[in-house]
Order: structure tokens, then sequence, then C-alpha cells
């Protein structure tokens, strides 16, 4: 019987300008284990920063975006014990410092929740970022913080960072938030809403949007000691709850075991991912579904999740809002399908770190594939995708998902690889090593 090969994250990150994927000759027989979820860690520190007591958090993902937030509670006064080496992070709540700057980086996860935290945190706070990060949409947030209290000065152009804010207890009632931009602004009220002085009523307006990720927040709440109740109009948080310190296991990075399980698929091969379970509460497990879909098999067993392609592949038509991180995962294996693919309902990642759905469209035609680029989706074509050197635009998950299209074709270069550090710093060599 052929023995699989284990494979784990290495030391250092990709540090070359352009990476030449090399194809596969065989198909990939492995088993993998991928850090933890940046979604979690982020979360799991701002609670760990509220809470009272100490926690200590496990399997923590260091990653340029977690980096970032780690850095903004020290400069808010924290003092977090970090040990790369054993994947933890001990961490003891309570309020930050009451004057402070911090540089968010590229990070959403951290701009949008420590917005809402400093917002309610008794303080001046003057809050940066990186130029992309700059560019990205933050007025839902600063308009429901500014109804609930706060006030918000802006740096440069209204609606974005920089700003600095005047921040106190708010007062709590509803903050009616525009939806359809972000999920992480609701998040960031939600988890925030017990510095309050009231009840908390979050109203979305307009088509919510990844309702998975509000899930995580909601799980996360609950496990860190505060109830918040989803009500016909929205999401309620009482007052008077607050965090209880704990030692907490983030799970690994569903988003990121995703480009492994489409490898399998791409190669006919089988790939596992170590703890990675049906039961996660990471939106991107539905994508498991979908590759069921175009033909793989999937199997839970002990030691995680497996998928077995069975060499071919058949389009699909997929609604990828709760999962929409993998919507370039599944345009990349769009090409080699018999039929055409099409992705629905997720204009909002025009927003993210590069109008996605632009940028997939382009680099696709770039490689020669059809594709038809609509308001809130892709149709992608069968078809032999040609050698080019793929842009990435600074996004992490363009360069890791068009790097699966080389192992099918030769000639398949991903311009600056070293962009994947802002949630998954070794992918490449990972990558590299199936």
């Amino acid at each position: 019987m052929k023995k699989t090969e284990t494979t784990s994250v290495i030391s250092q990150p990709c540090n070359v300008e352009i990476y030449t994927v090399t194809p596969r000759s065989s198909p990939i027989d492995a088993i993998v284990e991928v850090p933890g979820s940046k979604s979690i860690t982020n979360r799991a520190l701002l609670l760990g920063a509220i809470a009272e007591g100490e926690s200590v958090l496990h399997n923590v993902l260091f990653s340029g975006d977690t980096r970032s937030f780690l850095c903004c509670l020290e400069a808010l006064g924290y003092k977090p014990d970090i040990d790369e080496g054993a994947k933890s992070v001990a961490l003891t709540g309570g309020p930050p410092v009451e004057n402070a700057s911090v540089n968010v980086g590229s990070a959403g996860t951290a701009a949008r929740f420590l917005t809402a935290f400093l917002a309610a945190s008794p303080g001046t706070f003057r809050i940066d970022s990186s130029e992309q990060m700059r560019k990205r949409p933050m007025k839902p947030l600063f308009d429901a913080l500014t109804g609930l209290g706060c006030s918000v000065a802006y740096g440069g152009r209204e609606g974005y960072l920089p700003v600095t804010l005047r921040g106190s207890r708010l007062r709590g009632g509803e903050a009616r938030l525009s939806a359809g931009m972000s999920s992480q602004f609701t998040s960031a009220l939600l988890m925030t809403g017990v510095l309050h002085r009231r009840d908390l009523l979050v109203v979305p307006t307009g088509r919510e949007i990844s309702k998975s990720y509000i899930g995580i927040t909601l799980a996360m709440m609950r496990q860190f000691g505060v109830e918040a109740a989803v009500t016909a109009g929205g999401y309620a948080v009482p007052a008077g709850q607050s965090y209880k310190a704990r030692c907490y296991r983030i799970e690994p990075d569903v988003s990121g075991a995703c480009y492994f399980y489409a490898a399998a698929a791409l190669t006919g091969g089988s790939v596992t991912v170590k703890n990675v379970f049906k039961d996660s509460m990471q939106g991107d497990i539905e994508f498991l579904s979908i590759l069921e879909q175009m033909g793989c098999e999937v199997t839970e067993t002990p030691e995680g999740v497996r998928v077995a392609g069975s060499g071919r592949l058949t389009g699909v038509d997929a609604d990828m809002n709760d999962c929409s991180d993998q919507t370039m995962t599944l345009c990349a294996l769009a090409p080699f399908a018999e039929t055409p693919t099409t992705v629905r309902n997720v204009s909002h990642i025009r927003h993210q770190e590069s109008d996605r759905l632009t940028a997939i469209a382009a680099e696709l035609r770039r490689l020669g594939i059809r594709c038809e680029e609509t308001e809130d989706g892709l149709t992608v074509y069968p078809g032999t995708p040609k050698p080019a050197l793929v842009r990435t635009y600074d996004d992490h998950r363009m360069a890791m998902a068009f790097s699966l299209i080389g192992l099918r074709c030769e000639g398949i270069r991903i311009e600056n690889p070293g962009c994947v550090a802002k949630t998954f710093e070794n992918y490449f060599e990972l990558f590299e090593s199936l």
C-alpha cells in the first residue's frame, strides 16, 4: 500500500518576486496541516482583551493580519505573552490606555473590531492603516458608532481611515447598520456591545452578506460567556454581561484548507487536512459541498476531512455568499470542468483586498479562459489555460487560488507571492512540499 505523505507548515515565508508553479505529473496524495483561522484568532484576541482575567489562546495564527492586531493591543497598553513556537498567546483583559495611536496594517478584522472597541472605551484614539486598507469602506461602522455617541474625526477621505475617535462608554440602544459591504461591521458592534450602558440592538439594513461570519461571532461570544439574541429585527446584546477569561483552542483555517482540497480535485488525488471537521463553525466548510457537486468524494476521517478527486470535474451553479473567500478557488477549478461554472451573490467581494470579481475575470482572460463578469458574480467556461504571469493585486487569495492552475498547466507564474503573508505566511512552501 502506498504511504501517504504528511506535510506541515515550515518556517520561512515566500520571499521571491515571482513564483513559478511546477505542474504535477501524478495525483496528489497527502495529509496536510494548516495554521489556525485568522477570523477566529482575531476575534479571540479582541474577546481576550475585553474579558476579565487571563485568557490563553492555542493554535493561534501568526500572519500579517494577526501580528497587526497584536501590535495594536501592545500600543493600547496590553502585554500579550506570545509564543510563536507553541502557537499560543496569553492575554489579560481590561480597558485600554486612554490615549494611543494604532496602525491596523491591511487587516480588515483589526480595523473594524478595534474601531468599535475603542469607540466604546474612554479616551482619544488615532487609527491608521496601510494604503490598501485606507481604500476599504468603513463608513457604515463610523455612522453607527456616531449614532451611539462616539465622536469620529476624519484624517482624510470621509468614511475611510485614518480617523481619530473620542471614545466613551456608549449609550447603547438601536444601531442601524448598512450590512451590504462587510459582515465585520456587524460582528464588531456585537462583540463590543457589552461595553455599552444599555442593551444594544444591531439592526442591519439592506441585504445582509456573509452571515456565516456573524455565526462565528455569536458562537465565540457565547464561548466567552456573553449571550446575544437573534431577533426579528436584528441582533440584541443585553447589558450587564461580561466576558470571562478562558483557555481557548482556535480551529484550523478552513479557508486555507480549501486550496489543498482543490488541489486534490484538480489532480485526481486525495488530501486530508488534519483537524478540519464538518462541524466547523467556519462558513468556508460549505465549499466541501461544492466539491461534491463537481464530482469529488468528501469523507470525514478521525484525522480530518478527506477530499478525493475523481479525475473529472463538472461545472456548478453556486451561491457563494456564505463562503465567498472561495470564489477565486472555484474559478481556478472551473476551466478544467466539463461544463461552465457560475458563481452568484458575491458582489461584496468587490470591496475587499481587491475588486475580486474584476481581478478574477482579468486574470482568467490573461490565461486565455473565457469569463463573463456580472455585478454579483462570474461565469467561467471550460478551456486550456495558456502560460502567463498572474497578477495578484496584493491580494493573498488571488495568489493562493491561481497557483492551483499551475498544477495542471506549464508556465503559470504568480506575481508577488509574498502577499500571502497576510493570512498564510508559508502557503507556497507547503504547496510546494506536496
